[in-house]
């Protein structure tokens, strides 16, 4: 039975830190700018043999209605409403604030269990706040310090005697290996990365159904990348919304730096990963600069370019262009899927996830042994590997040697002097050979053993 906690309270009080804490590792951003979390992320949490769901929130605060405050405090509201007890955290250095008491009253409200938590109390300073907390009524407070990871023991007292017994079932195996069709199976890691405001979080909550996401027409309201399953005709998905990636000269800020470096790891960690354009300003030198590292991390690649519905021609004529643009713009991953959507309206989302399926098959490509020889025979045929300082190269044969994205290494006599052009050569021919459109495709060259190496010429 899984049990779930948020965990609650004013801004800057350390719940991105507690979160991290908890989870293992630095999912969250942390600064000590108020207000850093925006969205509500979830985490699977760890205290001792203690298990449960953990759910950091932005700060509560007051906000008018409508406005982005007013909607980060109703993904609190809607992380309490899922959670079986809340982490109420207040700053004890700083002690009480009349926001602390305001929104004790809103815990209490919950109807759920609440542990206070007052955070930062390292050293004598925290003892004071700790003491002033008694008055919120909302019981013992258990002095922690999330940073540096003091009184654990405490909380998980207290966690402890909240928590439902775990329930025992021998007969259950988690350590048996995944099948083939397990595996296949399993949910497809998706980033949804682009430029700022490109509609990546109301594609995302259109997706789900929901406004799991927060939305603005004000370009980087999203932070951190966070995750969401979604279900798609029977098909698990794990996608990933993340921050807008604009040119390193133009971030000056720390917290920029910190989303950016966020979303290029959720880059890394997916599998497939979707570059979202805006309709009227695609094709743009940051969107060829975000499609050249995803193809330099070995990620599949799949094209959406958004806002479809302010297009005012959509015919066959205007996805041919796209088509031609994409593979004039992005010559390394040619035949990359492009598909024309509506985050907003909904238009073009069934083909986009089928769009995300295929490529993900074809990331998992392996190229039978006999099919690759009789293709490479034919290649070098065709055209045939230069000469080099007036000595022909020799390819002797390739191999694949893994998938996810198909690698190959190519045997040959000088592996230094094989121009790039040639290489070019053979990734197209394969690419449009065993049908690998837009998935990174390698071949690493490497130089054949000269059985003859070891032996030293004699001495006249």
């Amino acid at each position: 039975m899984s049990f779930t906690i948020a965990i609650i309270g004013r801004p800057n009080v350390g719940k991105s830190t507690l979160f991290n804490r908890l989870v293992g590792q630095k999912l969250a951003l942390v600064d000590d700018l108020p207000g850093v979390t925006r969205d509500r992320r979830e985490g699977e949490a760890r205290l001792g043999d203690l298990q449960f769901t953990i759910i950091d929130t932005a700060g509560l605060d007051e906000g008018a209605r409508g406005s982005l405050t007013a909607r980060m405090q109703e993904q609190t509201e809607t992380a309490i409403a899922q959670a079986d007890a809340l982490f109420f955290v207040i700053d004890a250095r700083i002690g009480l604030t009349p926001t602390d008491r305001a929104f004790a009253d809103f815990a209490r409200k919950a109807n759920k269990p609440v542990l206070l938590v007052a955070n930062k109390s390292e050293g004598k300073h925290g003892d004071a706040g700790a003491m002033e907390s008694f008055a919120l009524g909302l019981g013992d407070p258990i002095q922690i310090s999330a940073e540096h990871g003091e009184g654990m023991g405490e909380l998980y007292d207290a966690l402890a005697q909240l928590m439902p017994e775990p329930v025992e079932d021998d007969e259950v195996e988690d350590d048996e290996p995944l099948s083939e069709e397990e595996a296949a199976t399993r949910p497809i890691r998706v980033a949804i990365v682009g430029r700022p405001n490109a509609g990546k979080s109301t594609l995302i909550n259109h997706l789900l159904g929901e406004e799991r996401l927060l939305t603005s027409p004000e370009a980087g309201t999203t932070r951190d990348s966070i995750a969401v399953e979604i279900n798609w005709k029977g098909r698990d998905f794990r996608v990933f919304d993340t921050a807008g990636l604009r040119r390193r000269s133009r971030i000056e800020e720390k917290l920029e730096k910190l989303s950016v470096a966020d979303a290029l790891r959720a880059v890394r960690f997916a599998e497939v990963v979707v570059l979202m354009m805006d309709t009227q300003n695609r094709f743009e030198e940051q969107d060829l600069r975000i499609a050249d590292l995803i193809e330099r991390e070995g990620r599949a690649v799949v094209l959406a370019v958004n806002k479809w519905d302010l297009m005012e021609t959509k015919g066959g004529g205007a996805i041919s262009g796209l088509r031609r643009d994409a593979d004039h713009w992005l010559p390394q991953v040619k035949g990359v899927p492009i598909v024309a959507v509506s985050g907003l309206m909904g238009e073009g989302i069934d083909r986009l996830m089928q769009a995300i399926q295929d490529a993900y098959a074809i990331w998992n490509r392996r190229v039978p042994t006999a099919a690759l020889n009789r293709w490479f025979e034919q290649a070098i045929q065709a055209n045939p590997p230069p000469a080099v300082s007036g000595r022909r190269l020799k390819l002797n044969y390739i191999t694949q040697t893994k998938a996810r994205p198909p690698s190959f290494v190519l045997f040959c006599s000088r592996a230094d002097a094989v121009p790039q052009s040639y290489l070019r050569y053979l990734t197209n021919s394969m690419r449009e050979t065993f049908e690998l459109p837009g998935t990174p495709v390698r071949i690493t060259l490497r130089e054949k053993a000269n059985p003859f190496a070891h032996k030293r010429k004699r001495p006249s």
